[in-house]
């Protein structure tokens, strides 16, 4: 076992031997020796190809010459400058001229390698916002950016909120915000968002947006009050009443007043818009009321005269006229029709 062990060994030994002696004679000239001189000189020389990997198309001097293979294959060639075009897995078409000698032996090895593919761009890259579809008016509505990018730049949030009323309470240039919805009552609130990663990229610059509706405030039921009604009152009765919704006007700053004048079924043309506008004088005249905070109303006709008044907060729902008497049925007392006297009988 030994001995057949020494054989195998130095078997190797000499292929090992003969594949080195290849090999340098591929990469230098043949060593000259007294019975390389006796022997007669070739009048060819020898192209040796490889590559790596094998399979790839093989041209001469313009002719296919088949694929090349991961060993050597040879090309007896007359001397001179030979073209060699070997075509790559990319397409590419890699080309050499070889100046071959009679007794000479070149050796073409490629070794080629697939680039490594391009980094894939994290751009473009989705851009989504969540927000409440509807809010009371006064609430704070959040508005948040869920920003899948996979880049390693930072990125900057722009944010733009409508209508122009809308106040952006915090988080500019995060991807949060806050904005209060006071005072947008039946508005539709929109928030949009532009983001960048700085590349300048049009494709690295997204944008979304998303809305939030406002629902009108709903008027409170009828929470206006009546202060006070006069019906047939002499002036000086009235004066009474006004002093006292006088003081409660001046005790709430915020309410006004609605002052609702009838004219009676027999009382003279225009009665109503003048008990109405008497009371509006006596209130601004005599008790300093704003104006501004006095509304008069001419509520058209009942079976007398009456006066109406009203505290009206703010926000709430105004009084309406309640008339009982048709125009039709109005017979003011300077066209009431005379009465046919009676003949005496004598």
């Amino acid at each position: 076992m030994s001995k057949a062990l020494f054989s195998r060994n130095r078997s190797f030994g000499k292929l090992a031997f003969a594949a080195l002696l290849a090999l340098t004679f591929c990469m230098v000239h043949p060593a000259s020796t007294a019975q390389a001189k006796k022997k007669k000189l070739a009048k060819y020389g020898t192209i040796k190809i490889l590559s790596t990997p094998g399979g790839l198309p093989i041209e001469v001097d313009g002719k296919p010459e088949g694929v090349t293979g991961t060993d050597y294959r040879e090309f007896d060639r007359d001397p001179g400058v030979h073209t060699i075009v070997v075509t790559l897995p990319n397409g590419q078409r890699w080309t050499r001229e070889i100046d071959l000698e009679a007794g000479r032996i070149k050796c073409v090895a490629i070794n080629y390698r697939q680039p490594p593919p391009p980094p894939k761009s994290p751009c473009p890259y989705p851009v989504n916002i969540s927000a409440p579809t509807q809010v009371t008016e006064g609430e704070i509505i959040t508005y948040t950016a869920d920003v899948a990018y996979s880049g390693s730049g930072p990125l900057n949030y722009t944010w733009t909120v409508n209508p122009g009323n809308a106040k952006l309470l915090s988080g500019a240039g995060t991807p949060t915000i806050t904005v209060d919805s006071t005072g947008l009552a039946g508005q539709r609130i929109t928030a949009t968002l532009v983001v960048d990663d700085g590349s300048g990229d049009s494709m690295c610059r997204q944008s979304s947006q998303a809305s939030t509706f406002v629902p009108p405030t709903p008027p409170r039921e009828n929470p206006s009050k009546q202060f006070d009604v006069c019906c047939s009152c002499s002036f000086d009765d009235q004066k009474a009443r006004l002093d006292n919704l006088a003081v409660d006007l001046q005790n709430d700053p915020s309410t006004t007043t609605y002052i609702i004048a009838y004219g009676g079924r027999t009382s003279r043309i225009g009665q109503a818009d003048l008990l109405g506008s008497r009371a509006r004088d006596y209130l601004v005249g005599q008790r300093g009321i704003d104006q501004a905070r006095i509304v008069v109303l001419n509520g058209g006709f009942r079976e007398e005269d009456c006066v109406e008044l009203w505290i009206v907060p703010s926000g709430a729902t105004p009084p309406q006229a309640t008339p009982t008497v048709q125009p039709g049925d109005v017979r003011p007392a300077n066209t009431a029709p005379k009465r046919r006297s009676g003949r005496r009988r004598g």
